[in-house]
């Protein structure tokens, strides 16, 4: 479940960059959505790093160094 919801939070952020692109071309910059779009990707960049750190805090996820 935890790594589904890292993988879901990966995939809405590049979902928010992509539409961000998307407005930047097709507005011209003169319309807020370019800064919604990049409010929301920040939000979503810092709670993907507080999840994973919460979750490597806590135990649940664990790293595998190379030997």
């Amino acid at each position: 479940m935890l790594k589904a919801l890292i993988i879901f939070l990966m995939l809405a952020v590049i979902f928010s960059l992509f539409s961000g692109l998307f407005f930047l071309i097709k507005d011209g910059g003169k319309t807020n959505r370019v800064v919604n779009s990049l409010a929301v990707r920040v939000t979503l960049s810092v709670l993907l790093l507080a999840v994973i750190l919460l979750s490597l805090w806590q135990g649940s996820l664990t790293l595998h160094p190379t030997p």
